[in-house]
């Protein structure tokens, strides 16, 4: 069951609108990073093998065997090495994620502003940056562009008085986007690391029950 959730909460967030309107997209022949997604899919994979390792540790128990226990903690083991390893990966790189993402958006922000006609695809990316997340222009940009230049490219509000005082920093929105997601991440892997323990704590202490019955 733990598997089960830990899989659905990381397809949830693989299959989420506004990070997968992001990172799929193109500038040119440049890709929006999608270091973000190494995480979920370590997530998708620890979910899935927990569901058939947990099948296992069950099938273990009501057979009282001990090889299946043993197998059982020793895929615990690798496991949760894997996500220490994971979680430290996050850690180091939380920041990184959402800079790398502020860069490509900043780089297409500043092909759109140059760009001579609609065909360059940079006023696409920018635009989808501002209608996913509901937000207009970098950081240094706020102050200093027209309200032509909003109009353009930021998403329409009710007037275009609305629409200079209210959309917010893209910077702003990223950091916000991805410290969330990233949060959840962080909730899960400490949710599946303490199932763990607790796992390799029960199939040792049944696995020396079984051996130490008086059947056996």
């Amino acid at each position: 069951l733990a598997g089960g959730i830990i899989l659905g909460v990381a397809l949830w967030l693989r299959h989420d609108s506004q990070t997968t309107n992001i990172l799929y997209l193109q500038l040119g022949d440049k890709q929006a990073p999608n270091t973000f997604y190494v995480g979920i899919y370590i997530l998708i994979a620890v979910g899935a093998v927990m569901m058939f390792v947990g099948f296992l540790g069950c099938y273990g128990a009501i057979q009282e065997s001990q090889c299946l226990l043993g197998t059982f903690f020793t895929c615990l083991v690798i496991l949760f090495a894997c996500e220490v390893a994971a979680g430290i990966w996050g850690f180091v790189n939380k920041d990184q994620i959402a800079k790398d993402v502020k860069q490509f958006y900043d780089q297409a922000f500043q092909q759109a502003l140059m760009a001579e006609s609609d065909a360059n695809n940079a006023k696409a990316v920018v635009k989808t940056f501002h209608e996913t997340l509901d937000c207009c222009g970098p950081d240094s940009a706020i102050g200093d562009m027209t309200l032509l230049w909003k109009e353009n490219l930021c998403p329409r509000k009710d007037s275009l008085l609305k629409s200079f005082i209210e959309n917010t920093s893209c910077h702003q929105k990223i950091d916000e986007l991805f410290s969330g997601k990233l949060y959840l991440i962080g909730i899960a892997a400490i949710v599946v690391a303490v199932i763990m323990i607790f796992e390799m704590i029960l199939s040792m202490v049944l696995c020396c029950g079984i051996r130490n019955s008086s059947v056996y």
